[in-house]
């Protein structure tokens, strides 16, 4: 009989209050980078998502006659607010922020039971739901990177904008935001007015190696990530598996259409890949938690990602490719536990069928 397991998985010693904690923290070089290159929007993004998860998670801990103190205490709606934070665009209206973090913390999480209880990412419920009923705010408000020279705002003016809608007299929203690397490239080749070439010359997508502005972000996540691993927070079988499978996928597919398919390293540091790779796909609530399953689930959401960047009607990808594979942690779950020491393969089968 096949039981089901308590999670998050940690290492022992390690509490759940310490582990969001410290995955937050390693969250900073990337948010930093996302400020300088995106502007103020990234922090306001952060602060407000942080007071709405904070606010609903209370709220709802009161209403189920929970302590309110010691679940807030575990980190996790913090993690979870500084992730959908960084993932919105960085000039999002307040109340976007708002309807987000309600279906992160209200329905995904805790309607669900709580932590531990969530079968599906909160962040990227969040962020697919906002994908999908907002698709102009979520797409429109991507200020241009300041490695284009773009015009910017400051904190103030960029809180004014935010929460009142108001921009600094004779400025335009239009001067402000741009389409994103992987909005340029999906739509010029989907409507074959450019290749990869032409996009590459004109200098709006392509940066040094991935997408322009967004390459920095990423290898800021990068970082942070390999150090998360490094430290054993979490195994390499998920962003590895990841990362690998939507290289793979890009070199193949780029082969044989050159013109029509970026390389494996637009892919790499492009929109959030970094972020999903170390920060996102490896949820240990929402996860696979076995070695093979992780390997295959990571796998998933690489060629999921992929799949859904060239042929999809979204360009990230990421918050769809996790919630697909969200689906398949259990069943992978059940079909890779490794064999019991001292059990054989018929022993096991015996057991599980009574």
């Amino acid at each position: 009989m096949f039981l089901a397991q308590s999670s998050p998985f940690l290492k022992p010693g390690l509490s759940v209050s310490k582990m969001m904690m410290v995955v937050t923290l390693l969250m900073i070089p990337g948010i930093v980078t996302s400020i300088i290159v995106f502007g103020y929007g990234v922090l306001v993004n952060i602060i407000l998502a942080i007071i709405f998860a904070l606010a609903f998670e209370a709220i709802i801990l009161y209403l189920r006659k929970r302590p309110v103190a010691v679940y807030l205490k575990d980190n996790s709606a913090l993690l979870t607010a500084v992730i959908i934070g960084v993932a919105l665009p960085p000039l999002a209206p307040w109340w976007l922020t708002f309807v987000g973090l309600f279906f992160a913390i209200v329905v995904a999480k805790q309607l669900y039971g709580g932590l531990g209880y969530n079968t599906f990412n909160p962040a990227m419920v969040a962020y697919a739901i906002l994908l999908v009923s907002f698709p102009a705010e979520m797409t429109t408000y991507w200020q241009t990177p300041a490695t284009l020279d773009g015009q910017s705002l400051s904190l103030l003016e960029t809180l004014n904008f935010q929460l009142f809608g108001q921009l600094p007299a004779g400025m335009t929203i239009d001067a402000l935001t741009s389409a994103t690397p992987l909005d340029i490239v999906r739509t010029s080749v989907i409507n074959g007015s450019a290749t990869i070439d032409e996009i590459h010359a004109e200098g709006q997508a392509f940066g040094q190696f991935g997408g322009i502005g967004t390459e920095w972000v990423n290898l800021a996540f990068l970082a942070g990530g390999l150090f998360i691993m490094r430290k054993g927070l979490i195994s390499w079988h998920i962003p590895i598996s990841l990362l690998a499978t939507l290289g793979f996928l890009s070199l193949l597919f780029g082969s044989f259409e050159l013109d029509s398919n970026p390389s494996p390293l637009f892919h790499f540091f492009s929109g959030a890949t970094m972020l999903g790779a170390f920060f996102i796909a490896t949820d240990p609530v929402t996860a696979s938690t076995t070695p093979i399953g992780r390997i295959i689930y990571g796998a998933g959401i690489g060629a999921l990602i992929y799949i859904i960047r060239t042929w999809g009607g979204y360009p990230d990808a990421i918050a769809f490719a996790v919630l697909l594979m969200n689906m398949c942690a259990p069943l992978l779950d059940y079909y890779t536990q490794p064999r019991v020491y001292g059990h054989k393969v018929d022993e096991r089968d015996n057991e599980e069928s009574s």
